[in-house]
Formats: C-alpha cells, structure tokens, sequence
C-alpha cells in the first residue's frame, strides 16, 4: 500500500510539472485520455444546459402514448467521431432535424468551459455535420510548428491557429493579401516565415522595401529583384506591369482554343501552359506601403499617383500572370490618398497583428466581420507575434507565427540561392550581393559626414 501511494504521488507530480512546464508532453501522456473521459461522461448533460437539444418527434410521442410509457427525453446531437490530436480533440457531430450550425457556434464558449477545455472553435463540415475543434491548452504560448505539414506549390505554412492546425498562405486560392501590425507586433517575423517557405519554391521574389532595405536586403541572395527607395520602386513596379503585359501575349499565343481541345486544357493563367512554357510566378513584397504612398511635394505626388496605379493594377490583373501581392504596414486607412481603398479592395487575404487604433482594424475586417475588428485591437502588447487572420468567408482566426530569427531567414535564403530566377525586364532592379564587410568602425568615432 505504500509503495502504491508513493507511486501515486509520484504519477501526480509528475503530471503537474509536465503541465507547467511542458502542457504539450502533458496533454499526449494524461490530458487527452482524461479530456476524452470528461467530454464522453459530461456530454449529455452539457448539450442540454448549452441549448443544443430538441424535443422528441412526435411519433416517439405517440409511441410512447401508446406503450403507456414516460415521454422520451430530448435529443442531443449525435456523435460521429472522436480524434484525439496532438492539440486537443476533434468531435464530429450530427445534428437533430431543426438545429443550425450557428447554434453550435454560438455555444462554443460555454461547451469551453463545460468540458474544461482551452478553447473549442466548430465549423460546418457539410450540411447536418458540424466538427468541434476542442483545445487541450494554449498552442500560441509557444507555438511549435508540426513536424509534418501539406505545402504544396505556391501554398507556404506560416503559422499555428489557436486551434492547432497548421495556417497555409495560399497564393493560388488567395493571390493578394495585406497585412498590419504596428512596431513591435510581430509583423517583421511572419514575413521572415514567408519568405523562409517560398525560398524553396520555383518562384520570383520581389521586394520593396523602403526602410533603406534593413528588412530584406538581409535576404538578397533569394531575391530577384528590390527596391530601398519609393524612386527605385516605381521604376520596379512599371517593370512588373511590362511583365504582366508580356505574359499575357504568352497565354494569348497559347491558349489552345479549337474544338478539339477539351474545355479544361484551354489556358486562361499561367497554370494551364505547358510546364516547358510556363513563366515562373512572381511574389511581390511591399515592406511599408505607406512610405509608398506619402508625399510632400508636387513631384512627389505624381510619383505616389504613380505607385499607387502600377499596384492596383497588378492587383487587379495580376494574378492570371501568376504575379501575387504581399502587402504589409504599420498603418492602412483612407487618409493615404486616393487610391487606397481601390487597393484594399482587391486584397483578399487579411492578417492583422497588435495595431494602436481601431481605424487600421477596420481598414483590415471591416468588411469582414466585426468580432475580427474587436479582437484586433484587443491583442495585448507583450503577445508579439499574435494576429487576427481572416478570409473573404468571414471567418477569421487567431494565429501567431513561430519565432524566426533573421539569421535563420538568411541562412534559409542563402541555401537556395540556387533557385532565383533571373526575369529579364527585372534585371536592372537585380540585388547587387554583398562583398565581406570590413571592420566595423564606431558611429561616434566614424569621420562626419560633409556635403
């Protein structure tokens, strides 16, 4: 008897350090059995205090009328199936005639604290069928990338949703995306993790980056084409577009179109040419937009006007030519100029991390939803690297991107150097690689710098 006790205690301990210091070696060894045990016991009894039951047909009534037997009880949702993941479980349900997957939805805080869970999040699987994600803990404490994801070509992971799955940005089914975070949330790093998975790929990098480079100079070596300063960038931008009309003209000479030729295998981007023939896609990114976009003079403005016009109209026809637009500020609203709005509109992917005003969230989920411009805002300042990610379903999500140093980001790039195409028409605009630096001299002892 006391060596089972000290067993015990020991079992015990053992499991509140794990869940102190390592929740997710806890939820794989305890937390998953003895969540399934509560969600299975409780189940019943949860559904009927959430709402999400319904009365008895009316023929288990007249059976039970008939049979001179007590009238059955409400009806829960069926279970379909219960997974355990690496983050929580998964619970498929069957709902009763008369029920809707909102009601579900609308009850899944209270099931959060019903089954003692982290978080639980549902969707629709199909009509009648709704999945309950159910978190075992915080997943975006310390976010840990599976070691197994589905990219696919033109498909990057980049983050962890707060459910667990893996968050993919999705060029092809998404083109164009924006993204906001103010200084200090986390906005640099989710680029870093971007860049990091498309070095990989057959694809074109393109950056513009008007902090003198600081951002993505770092990653040359990767990159097909950049741009330190709003002179430099609209020269690039013209040259993109010039690259757009000359892909066109490609798909036009090769579109295929007889009557021989089945519908699917007529071409209408890039991704329905011959792979011998295909161009290689392009993947813009715009660091600031806003220093693109600012202006103090009148030379300046028609530099702006300038700007502006080359990125709506990549947003607008770009994505056919396989050219894809990663738009990033600190701030996004209307008061940038004419134009914005037109830009916005054509962004279809939205991620916002921590920003100062409500006003940015909107610009981001306003057309949205409006629970994603409340949680926006509602990130809290030691969360870097937090954001609210959403889609043009109205649905969003909380992720956070996995701490990747610019080191790490650099070696990645420098690794597959290799696979930086070189576009003709970007060229010019091609990053001159470094030489080894020399030593580095103090600014406070450096010679001053004269006119």
């Amino acid at each position: 008897m006391t060596a089972f006790t000290v067993a015990l205690v020991l079992v015990v301990a053992a499991a509140g350090l794990l869940r102190w210091r390592r929740p997710a070696w806890y939820w794989l060894t305890f937390g998953v059995t003895l969540a399934a045990l509560r969600v299975l016991i409780r189940y019943a009894s949860v559904m009927d205090a959430c709402g999400l039951t319904v009365p008895p047909s009316r023929w288990r009534l007249a059976l039970a009328r008939i049979a001179d037997r007590p009238a059955p009880d409400s009806r829960v949702p069926r279970i379909l199936r219960l997974r355990p993941t690496r983050t929580g479980l998964v619970l498929r349900l069957k709902l009763r005639p008369g029920q809707d997957a909102f009601d579900v939805a609308a009850a899944s805080d209270r099931l959060r604290h019903s089954f003692s869970m982290y978080g639980v999040t549902s969707r629709e699987v199909r009509s009648g069928v709704v999945e309950l994600r159910l978190t075992g803990y915080d997943v975006l404490k310390r976010v840990q990338m599976p070691a197994k994801t589905d990219p696919r070509p033109m498909r990057v992971p980049v983050a962890l949703r707060e459910d667990g799955s893996v968050h993919y940005r999705d060029y092809r089914a998404v083109p164009h995306a924006l993204t906001l975070g103010a200084t200090e949330s986390g906005k640099s790093v989710y680029q870093r993790n971007l860049v990091a998975g498309l070095a990989p790929m057959d694809v074109a990098l393109v950056g513009i980056d008007c902090k003198q480079g600081v951002e993505l100079f770092p990653l040359a070596r990767r990159f097909s084409a950049l741009a330190d300063n709003p002179d430099t960038a609209a020269e690039l931008l013209d040259a993109l577009v010039d690259h757009m009309q000359g892909v066109y003209q490609l798909i036009r000479a090769e579109q295929r179109i007889s009557v021989a030729v089945p519908d699917a295998d007529i071409a209408a981007d890039i991704w329905d040419l011959p792979e011998e023939l295909r161009p290689v896609p392009v993947v813009v990114l715009v660091d600031e937009v806003a220093e693109l976009a600012l202006f103090a003079n009148k030379e300046e403005e028609k530099r702006r006007d300038r700007i502006i016009t080359a990125l709506v109209r990549l947003a607008q026809l770009g994505r056919a030519a396989g050219i894809y637009l990663e738009i990033c500020g600190q701030r996004f609203g209307s008061e940038l100029g004419k134009g914005i709005t037109m830009l916005r509109a054509q962004l279809t992917g939205r991620t916002a991390h921590r920003v100062n005003d409500e006003t940015s969230a909107n610009m981001a989920f306003g057309d949205i939803s409006p629970d994603a411009v409340l949680a926006a805002i509602q990130i809290p300042a030691e969360l870097r690297g937090v954001a609210i990610a959403g889609d043009f379903t109205g649905g969003w999500h909380r992720i956070r991107a996995p701490h990747t140093s610019l080191r790490q980001a650099v070696n990645v790039c420098n690794k597959h150097a290799d696979r930086t195409p070189a576009l003709p028409v970007l060229e010019p605009f091609r990053p001159a690689v470094a030489a080894p630096s020399a030593p580095r001299v103090p600014l406070s002892k450096a010679a001053p710098v004269t006119a």
